[in-house]
């Protein structure tokens, strides 16, 4: 899902939830729920329904602070990596460790 701009919320089980990313990997759940629990978020992950036992498990992961929005947190640079650092578009998106604010290349 990534960074889409759009405010997803819904429900997990009887909490009101903002959507964070949907339909991904284990690896990429655990690595969302631990940067938000970093950085103060309530988290939740609920697994998606499989229609067979072949498919991969995929997973939603989910905060309880309802305006939150992933987009609007990374561009304004409010959330922060494990060593202090600004989360910027890569980082967030697992393409590079490289936490320099800059979202432009000058080559």
């Amino acid at each position: 899902m990534g960074l889409t701009g759009k405010h997803l919320f819904g429900s997990i089980e009887e909490t009101r939830v903002t959507f964070v990313e949907k339909k991904i990997e284990k690896g990429r759940a655990d690595f969302l729920k631990k940067l938000l629990k970093h950085n103060g978020f309530e988290v939740l992950i609920q697994e998606e329904k499989r229609k067979t036992e072949e498919e991969p498990q995929l997973y939603t992961v989910a905060v309880t602070d309802m305006v939150f929005n992933p987009t609007v947190w990374v561009f304004q640079r409010k959330l922060k990596t494990f060593d202090g650092h600004i989360v910027n578009q890569d980082y967030w998106n697992q393409v590079s460790e490289n936490t320099k604010p800059q979202y432009w290349k000058n080559d």
